[in-house]
């Protein structure tokens, strides 16, 4: 990618309801403004900077219009852009934007006869000097001549604050090139790109030259005439071309802010916004997460990809132990994005793959309650509901049935041990924010650990309960997972770092939770174990919108299926099932780059969606999980499978 001209000039995006959000990493020119259902307000309100008017002198007024025939008497230069700019100078003390420091071009296409036009746009221009002119005010906005723009040898006929729009392939003298603000060039002299797939290469060629030429001169550089679009934006950035012709200033601003939160490469690093990513609140079990800092969104190295034996993969021997992986919100684009940033994926190392559908009982999307519950219990569940039919009754999850088989049962999440998925597997409720009636299940559930963050779920709670005393004569309550193994017997495990985001301090902190889950699990013996592990914050990720946050915690995730993987293949009798409640926000990623692993993605949402779901398996019994099923159909197989195989 060719880097950016430095200008100085990099932009706040101003959404309609006037929130300032991260810095876009181009300049937005609205072409054609006076085009708008609201000229000039609806560019302003993207906070876009460069505002273009084409104006025509008609009877010694300044009119806006494309051609002769668009004039009216009612659509003058200085009742739709002068006036504005004025009034909203004077409200925002002497700037553009109150809260902003950037600056506003404001570019005037001369459509009449060059000389008496621009006379007229000066002496209009003239008599606000506060406002544009950066010799009086240096928050002044910057006017710029284009169209009929004089010759340069006249340039100097005009005020100073008068700029220019410069031709790529003319000789400016340096005085004439002071007066240069930018270089606009008619792309369809270049190229016949339709704005789909790649530019021709001869073509791209003549697109580089002008954008090298403006460069060489210090200057940004526009194309006007070019197509629009996705591809368009992001290929246009990538070229390194400074302004976007917009005539879609809402569209193209929306893509372009946030930009650092739908960009990612590992050894890169990010200029980080500061501040934080993330929703205010997900829901009641996971109020407490502190959302995404932006400044950590960024790693030194990737994660080391495990390549399994595949000895017993897929065969008939003996499954004495399930290691279930679910990445909450980990829909296929979620998986691509994190194997094409790392240059591959563990999880990507498995070859029984299937596609499950998740939709829920009482609705086309699922949420984690309905799909963790039928993950966990083989049974469609309505939306919020927890291992629970609609009429209440309670279904028998994977715990159950493992724990009425003797064996070892864990379940461990990256993230509230008292959220959907994991109250899933020892829980039962009719609505997912009862936990206090959830975590009272754990005084019947045949599970030997529990790991998460949540200490507030047992210890503040609307029932006045000490639920960590009535579970102590079951369980041992340790504060961190360096303490799973210290002793025999049964664990709740709360450490709250498994609330924070990954970032590469912790990257691998559910790997070595899941290490010391096995190990707990294997201390029983007998007939094997059984294990959930969620990465919850995959999740969390989509619903904020933050491809960053999706790849680390997606890297986060894969690397506890590296060691469940490395289990299975020390073992020999170990069945791994690795896949998604659902998909959240979205996403669908749009760019990239193969050999540094740079990742450009977008979300056309914050919520889940309905999409299909693979099923990655591995170790006996593995071939049972291709093909397309329902969500359903992940725990039945597994327990038919146990029945069939275990000794």
């Amino acid at each position: 990618m060719k880097l950016m001209l430095k200008t100085g000039l990099l932009l706040a995006f101003l959404s309609l309801c006037g929130a300032v959000a991260a810095q876009p990493p181009v300049l937005i020119h609205s072409h054609n403004d006076y085009t708008r259902t609201m000229p000039f307000y609806q560019a302003y309100a993207q906070q876009v900077s460069s505002i273009e008017a084409d104006v025509f002198l008609r009877d010694g007024v300044l009119l806006v219009g494309h051609d002769v025939e668009d004039l009216v008497s009612d659509m003058t230069f200085e009742a739709l852009y002068v006036e504005p700019l004025v009034t909203l100078f004077a409200r925002n003390g002497g700037r553009a934007w109150k809260d902003s420091d950037q600056r506003l071009q404001l570019m005037v296409e001369l459509k009449s006869e060059t000389e008496p036009t621009l006379q007229a746009v000066v002496a209009l221009l003239q008599r606000w000097p506060e406002v544009f002119d950066p010799a009086v005010n240096p928050e002044a906005v910057r006017v710029t001549v284009t169209g009929r723009v004089p010759e340069p040898a006249d340039f100097d006929r005009y005020p100073a604050f008068v700029r220019f729009d410069g031709a790529w392939d003319a000789d400016y003298t340096p005085a004439q090139l002071e007066r240069i603000a930018l270089v606009s060039a008619n792309f369809r002299d270049f190229s016949n790109w339709n704005g789909k797939g790649s530019i021709i290469p001869a073509e791209l060629a003549r697109v580089e030259e002008v954008i090298d030429r403006a460069h060489a001169w210090e200057k940004p550089v526009r194309f006007w005439g070019a197509p629009e679009g996705t591809t368009v934006y992001y290929t246009f950035y990538n070229l390194g071309i400074d302004y976007i012709n917009t005539d879609h200033p809402e569209t193209c601003a929306a893509f372009f802010s946030d930009f650092g939160n739908k960009n990612f490469c590992i050894g890169e690093h990010r200029d980080a916004a500061s501040g934080v990513t993330g929703t205010k609140r997900l829901d009641k079990a996971t109020r407490d997460f502190s959302g995404f800092q932006n400044d950590k969104l960024q790693l030194s190295k990737g994660v080391d990809i495990y390549t399994p034996t595949y000895r017993n993969d897929g065969g008939e021997g003996v499954i004495r132990n399930v290691i279930f992986l679910i990445g909450d919100g980990m829909g296929l684009p979620q998986i691509v994005a994190g194997a094409y940033a790392n240059k591959g994926l563990t999880t990507l190392q498995m070859k029984h793959i299937g596609l499950q559908r998740n939709n829920a009982l009482d609705a086309f999307t699922t949420d984690s309650a309905a799909g963790g519950s039928a993950l966990a219990t083989g049974e469609r569940h309505n939306n919020r509901h927890i291992a629970m039919s609609a009429d209440g009754k309670p279904y028998p999850s994977l715990s159950d049935f493992f724990g009425d088989e003797g064996c070892a049962v864990g379940v461990l999440t990256l993230g509230n041990a008292v959220d959907a998925t994991p109250t899933a597997f020892y829980g039962h409720s009719v609505e997912r924010d009862n936990s206090d009636e959830l975590t009272r299940c754990l005084l019947d559930a045949k599970i030997d650990l529990l790991c998460g963050s949540g200490i507030r779920q047992f210890t503040e709670r609307g029932d006045g309960v000490d639920l960590v005393k009535e579970l102590s004569g079951k369980y041992r309550f340790v504060r961190s997972i360096d303490e799973i193994n210290d002793r025999k017997g049964k664990v709740i495990c709360i450490d709250e770092r498994m609330d924070d985001a990954a970032e590469e301090a912790n990257l691998s902190l559910l790997a070595d939770a899941t290490r010391e889950a096995i190990a707990k699990l294997r201390e029983r013996g007998g007939e094997g174990f059984f294990l959930m592990v969620e990465g919850a914050k995959i999740d969390y990720a989509g619903h904020s919108r933050c491809l960053p946050g999706s790849i680390i915690e997606m890297l986060s995730f894969d690397q506890a299926v590296a060691e469940a993987l490395r289990f299975a293949d020390s073992n020999g009798e170990t069945l791994v099932i690795v896949t998604a409640d659902h998909e959240t926000g979205g996403l669908t990623v749009l760019d990239g780059d193969e050999r540094t692993g740079r990742v450009m993605g977008c979300y056309v949402s914050d919520d889940h969606s309905p999409a299909m779901l693979p099923v990655f398996a591995y170790g006996p019994g593995a071939d049972r999980f291709c093909g397309a099923y329902l969500n359903t159909e992940i725990a039945r197989r597994i327990k038919a499978l146990y029945n069939e195989r275990k000794k």
